[in-house]
């Protein structure tokens, strides 16, 4: 998988960091020499096909990155755990991400 330096965009360790669409923007903008504008609209154009394609029930695969998942889980019974009372769970669509095994090695090897 190309590494593209999303690894570390801002040069404190904060192992909490979150990556933003902003700072996938601002990658896009460094590495091709897009415009800020251009690269925000691209990562928005990307990510509005994603969830576009899953919104329309098809799987979203990123060779190298992942699998985003959608599911339909039937109803099913459920317990309320403070009285016991039985509760029924309506039908409900769900999506999963299945990382790549590229992306489980990179994560574990930290």
């Amino acid at each position: 998988m190309a590494d593209l330096g999303i690894a570390r965009l801002n040069n404190d360790a904060d192992a909490n960091a979150t990556l933003t669409r902003a700072d996938l923007a601002d990658v896009v903008h460094r590495r091709l020499g897009l415009s800020r504008a251009e690269s925000a609209g691209l990562v928005e154009r990307v990510l509005h096909h994603m969830c576009h394609a899953l919104s329309e029930g098809t799987n979203v695969k990123l060779s190298g990155f992942g699998t985003f998942i959608l599911r339909d889980k039937g109803q099913r019974v459920g317990r309320n755990p403070k009285t016991g009372v039985e509760v029924p769970i309506a039908p409900r669509r769900v999506m999963t991400f299945r990382a790549s095994q590229i992306m489980r090695d990179r994560i574990a090897k930290g």
